[in-house]
């Protein structure tokens, strides 16, 4: 009776409201930090348009202009359809390869770029209404995808593109942040904007933006806030900056250079953090650089009602986490996507370990609801008063994926894109290689107003959506699936891409067409794997059973 009275004393008091922000996490690492040699960058949550399609390279004449989009995330669209035209650049004479979706992740030179949307002061904030900015995000990606082989100098193109044509949030009214990589060196680039005052003819900067290198030997995680720190503009190996990275906070009042204190780019920018963000800078130095510090106590141990002691929680500084840290031992590809998949599991923001999911079992004692899930819908949260939790995963994820580069093999074979799509909690990763002429229709197929069994995100999220029957062995079933899956993928890499380095050297179309020809296979077959799980778990667990 103690139990269920503290349950009913508990669903009384908890927030019903969950933050509205649709978020995405980065997690970047240095060639030296990961185990492979390669370095790593990672997107999760992307886009609503998770259609991957190959946009080859292209020439120009002298003189043409390339519009700047706005829609490129909208999935209703048609695949050839990126919106409205809000203005033109000067073209180039030729662009390069890329996969195209909401947020186009990386071309045939391996130069690969994730995003995460962060939070930014309300007076930065403009919308297509208020401004006469035109450059969102990822419609600068795509230009950078399409005329750059270099992390740095694709720094350098898109700070120009924000400053010259202003910075347009998309999602939101939010700022943005993103790692752009090469095989050789990563760099964080954070933008924010200049209020909706701000005109192309005021002759002025329309955004303020500032990059930092990642230390090769040292990884980093965005959570959708602000980690740049401070800035020393001589060091140009390290820092890149627009040339009103420090005036705008000055002439703003956000700070002021009479204090004797350092200016702290995050500080001057970003608002006070809030939990969504420090849960999950927590996450990251707590599972890749536990023995760095001694970081907040927020594991559950033995005590399943810990997370609902608020007193005892650390509500902490950002000025704790470093903007990038040296791991304890090297990361993995698999050890980031692993990350990806994290919903906080043993911890104080485990949803699964919320009291509201106990039930008694035959011998009256409590146990865990086979109904308990980390991705409860809003009706189920208000029905048992359950307090959101921002995870790593999400149900409503969209696609994600991790960029592998790696600079000893041939473009085309050493960059490796694998993509998830929906949920990664659910999804196989599957590899595309940055030379693949093609992606398998399933990975090019979604509308979501309209369900499809071709498409692979949708034959995904179908058993996502059915595992709500009985979660807690659905997800047993899917591992059974997926993890066997993924395991012949893994071991397979190798053997897959000496074949291809070996017909590269006689016929690089030939090894290109091979590598294709077995990604897209795989792709196939996702989308198989999900249709097949969907017919077994409705009749598995179908209501007449019970």
């Amino acid at each position: 009776m103690d139990h269920v009275r503290i349950i009913a004393i508990v669903c009384l008091t908890l927030s019903l409201v969950p933050p509205s922000i649709d978020a995405c996490t980065v997690v970047a690492v240095g060639k030296k930090a990961t185990t492979d040699g390669s370095v790593l960058i990672s997107h999760t949550d992307a886009g609503p348009d998770s259609r991957i399609v190959v946009i080859p390279g292209r020439t120009f004449k002298p003189g043409s202009k390339a519009p700047v989009y706005f829609g490129i995330q909208d999935a209703e669209r048609p695949l050839n359809d990126n919106g409205d035209v809000l203005g033109y650049i000067p073209q180039v004479s030729r662009t390069y390869t890329y996969f195209q979706s909401a947020y186009s992740h990386i071309n045939e030179h391996q130069l690969a770029i994730a995003e995460s949307t962060t939070v930014q002061r309300k007076a930065l904030a403009v919308t297509r209404k208020t401004g006469k900015q035109i450059m969102t995000v990822e419609q600068a990606m795509i230009f950078a995808l399409e005329r750059h082989k270099r992390a740095r100098e694709a720094v350098e193109f898109i700070g120009s593109l924000m400053t010259t044509y202003g910075f347009l949030p998309s999602s939101g009214d939010g700022s943005e942040a993103l790692v752009i990589a090469d095989p050789n060196e990563a760099w964080v680039f954070e933008v924010f904007g200049v209020g909706p005052k701000w005109s192309l003819k005021s002759k002025k900067p329309g955004a303020i933006w500032a990059a930092q290198r990642l230390p090769d030997d040292e990884a980093t995680m965005i959570p959708n806030w602000s980690i740049i720190k401070e800035i020393d503009p001589k060091d140009e190996k390290n820092f890149l900056v627009s040339s009103n990275y420090r005036s705008e906070a000055v002439e703003r009042g956000y700070y002021d250079p009479s204090s004797g204190q350092p200016f702290i780019w995050q500080n001057a920018y970003a608002p006070l953090p809030v939990e969504f963000a420090t849960g999950r800078f927590w996450l990251f130095h707590q599972t890749f650089a536990k023995k760095q510090a001694k970081w907040p106590d927020r594991s559950l141990g033995k005590d399943r009602y810990k997370g609902l002691n608020q007193y005892f929680q650390t509500v902490e500084p950002l000025s704790i986490y470093p903007f990038s840290v040296k791991p304890d031992k090297k990361i993995s590809l698999r050890d980031i996507i692993a990350f990806q998949r994290s919903t906080f599991e043993g911890t104080i923001y485990d949803m699964t370990a919320s009291p509201q999911w106990l039930v008694p079992n035959k011998k009256g004692q409590l146990q865990k609801s086979p109904l308990a899930t980390p991705f409860p819908g809003k009706d189920l949260r208000e029905l048992l008063q359950l307090t959101y939790r921002r995870p790593i995963a999400r149900h409503r994820g969209h696609y994600g994926m991790v960029c592998q580069l790696r600079g000893w093999l041939p473009n085309s074979i050493g960059g490796v894109y694998w993509v998830y799509l929906d949920n990664p909690y659910f999804s196989p990763y599957v590899p595309i290689y940055a030379g693949n002429s093609s992606v398998h229709r399933s990975y090019s197929t979604y509308n979501p107003e309209k369900y499809d069994d071709r498409s692979a995100r949708w034959a995904i999220d179908f058993v996502d959506n059915l595992a709500k029957l009985k979660f807690q062995a659905v997800i047993k079933d899917v591992r059974a699936v997926r993890d066997p899956f993924e395991k012949k993928i893994f071991a397979a890499q190798k053997k897959i891409e000496q074949q291809a380095l070996k017909l590269h050297k006689r016929d690089p179309k030939a090894a290109r067409d091979l590598l294709t020809k077995y990604a897209n296979g795989l792709q196939n077959r996702v989308t198989e794997m999900f249709i097949e799980l969907r017919d077994k778990t409705i009749t598995k667990y179908t209501n007449n059973r019970e």
